[in-house]
């Protein structure tokens, strides 16, 4: 393994602190979680409500430790071929093209159809070689020979047997491939898998990987976040900001502001050259958070209460 990034990663505090230089603000719990599965070659299950940071913690660990992403990212009806590996049929055809006078030779100079056949069957190996295989990311990341962070993103959102298909890659990082073999990694990829707890992921999945779930920052933490991320705006607004998100996740909403949507208020509120957070700014910018209508509606009718809140808070 790379001594270098073992020395990045000598310590959860190392992995912090290298973190924070990229600009990602991790908690003891996320760095040590790191520091750990890096060391016992383990892969991350990263769980926790949507838009708190999970898949932006792979990026995360990829640029800090100088290795590629590798992404693959889930849906419902991912396969194996889109995951693993694909036969490239169509250079398969072209070559079937351009050799077709060799193999009628070879099959003209048998006698009867058994026989042609049987002789054909002994180039299947030709056409099933590593030079008409598509690798895909799971392949891409096992044979990456400098190392790789491979994200596996929104795992609940694959099938069970995809899920299933996993297990091998997760424990041995290594898979079978039928018509070549066991494919072992070359150098052994750091693995996340992230999940917004869509369905219950089976038992087998977690045993093999260490769990890590990511909630909601509190108010502190969630100001380092921002102010990471939107150094231009002014302390009191940070805090004003941060502290009317934090009400909001108190409200019964269908989707809670997420830590990406905090900021991208951040970001939207300096644009507009607000100075303090009025009702009217909060008005106007209510569909950067919130997205959905009801949910607009519920903010809007606690509008009062809310600001109330937010200058009591601010000590105004």
């Amino acid at each position: 393994m790379n001594n270098d990034r073992q020395n990045r990663i000598a310590s959860w505090e190392a992995v912090q602190q290298g973190f924070r230089g990229t600009g990602y603000i991790a908690d003891r719990a996320i760095a040590t979680t790191v520091y750990l599965a890096w060391h016992l070659g383990k892969p991350i299950l990263v769980e926790g409500p949507a838009g708190v940071g999970k898949t932006e913690l792979a990026k995360t660990a990829a640029a800090f430790l100088d290795l590629e992403l590798i992404r693959l990212q889930c849906y419902e009806g991912l396969d194996e071929a889109k995951a693993l590996y694909e036969w490239k049929y169509g250079k398969q055809l072209l070559y079937t093209q351009l050799l077709k006078d060799k193999l009628d030779e070879i099959v003209s100079r048998d006698n009867g159809f058994s026989a042609a056949i049987d002789k054909l069957h002994r180039y299947d190996d030709i056409f099933f070689s590593r030079h008409f295989l598509e690798p895909r990311p799971l392949l891409k990341a096992l044979e990456n020979p400098d190392g790789a962070v491979l994200l596996v993103d929104e795992i609940d959102k694959a099938d069970e047997e995809f899920e299933a298909f996993l297990l091998e890659i997760l424990s041995d990082y290594q898979v079978s491939i039928p018509e070549i073999g066991t494919v072992a990694a070359v150098s052994r990829p750091f693995v996340f898998l992230t999940s917004n707890n869509t369905r219950e992921l089976s038992e087998a999945l977690k045993r093999r990987c260490l769990h890590l779930f990511i909630p909601y920052p509190d108010a502190a933490l969630e100001r380092r976040i921002v102010r990471s991320r939107v150094p231009d705006l002014p302390a009191r607004l940070e805090k004003q900001l941060v502290s009317f998100i934090q009400q909001i996740r108190g409200l019964d909403l269908k989707k809670a502001p997420s830590i990406s949507e905090t900021i991208d208020w951040a970001r939207v509120v300096v644009l507009l050259h607000a100075e303090r957070l009025t009702s009217e700014v909060v008005r106007d910018t209510l569909h950067v958070f919130l997205k959905y209508q009801d949910d607009v509606h519920t903010v809007e009718e606690r509008m009062p209460q809310l600001t109330t809140m937010l200058l009591r808070n601010d000590g105004g």
